[in-house]
């Protein structure tokens, strides 16, 4: 077995820097109302700008110390809702694009890294299981809301920027799959929402000059409550837990497995029919690795029915 060298045991404590505080980040964001009704023939089109910054906790056994990040990403979404089995299910796109700045003391020397580019492209099948009947737009505006339990699948492809000689990539170079179930409890005008879900990793065999950097499967668990004023103004209080997603490099493993708690609010505001817009704050509560950041995330979204 290859075993990695002083500078690859470097990279994989760097590499956490950007792709924890991008990707792992992405994979750890507090998101309320995924599992919401909505008719069947609904379009979304959204664009979303979030902006990430804090320290970032690395293998404390390497000569790696105070490692920040402050990272822009923009993203462009589209989500389409239709009909499968009598219920409705809804499948989603979203591209990004990162830049982000990552420093860091290497042996007590400053070091700083800058990287911009597309980013993994992340796809999402839902279908609601129970209490989400498949409803035409007339249909779902005089149905009364109950209770509803779904199923999703999120796959995130390695379409993003990846450079196998750099130390830092805004790509992961690797799949990622995250089956989930949800609960949505709708109380009046609250609303409550859990979800529970992994994800899975597959390796990355060209890790920094050909070596293989895999990751166990990172558990999430979210809990959301929030209160809705009107059609399309709602606010929410946010938590989320994310457990494991330790990382090794050629089987040899790194200290960083994940045990982050992190809390949030959500405020969502319609501009006019057709058009929306949600502001997102988040911030970690209890971390232990790669979730020791602030997130603020702002989202544009423009909806229309099919004829």
């Amino acid at each position: 077995m290859r075993r990695p060298t002083f500078s690859s045991a470097l990279l994989n404590a760097m590499t956490v820097g950007l792709l924890m505080s991008a990707a792992t980040a992405s994979a750890q964001e507090l998101e309320p109302r995924t599992y919401s009704a909505s008719p069947v023939g609904t379009n979304f089109a959204v664009l979303n700008y979030t902006y990430l910054t804090g320290n970032v906790l690395t293998d404390p056994s390497l000569p790696v110390s105070n490692v920040k990040a402050s990272i822009n990403v923009l993203s462009l979404g589209y989500e389409h809702t239709f009909g499968l089995a009598d219920h409705t299910a809804s499948i989603a796109f979203s591209m990004p694009y990162t830049r982000g700045n990552l420093s860091g003391n290497v042996i007590d020397a400053p070091t700083e890294v800058y990287r911009a580019g597309v980013g993994d492209i992340r796809v999402r099948f839902a279908f609601d299981v129970f209490g989400g009947p498949a409803l035409r737009p007339e249909e779902f505006a005089r149905r009364t809301p109950t209770t509803s339990v779904g199923l999703s699948l999120t796959m995130s492809a390695p379409t993003g920027q990846y450079v196998p000689s750099r130390l830092v990539n805004v790509g992961t170079n690797r799949w990622a799959f995250k089956p989930e179930i949800g609960l949505s409890q709708p109380w009046g005008n609250w609303f409550f929402e859990a979800t529970a879900g992994t994800w899975f990793f597959t390796s990355n065999n060209n890790f920094f000059r050909g070596n293989t950097r895999s990751q166990d499967p990172l558990m999430t668990l979210q809990l959301h409550g929030g209160y809705s004023f009107r059609t399309g103004l709602w606010i929410a209080v946010d938590l989320g837990y994310a457990a494991g997603g330790g990382t090794s490099v050629n089987g040899v493993a790194a200290d960083d497995r994940q045990s982050n708690l992190r809390y949030g609010l959500t405020f969502s505001v319609p501009l006019s029919h057709s058009w929306s817009t949600k502001l997102a704050l988040s911030n970690g509560y209890i971390t232990r690795a790669g979730g020791n950041y602030k997130q603020v995330s702002v989202t544009l979204q423009y909806h229309w029915f099919d004829r």
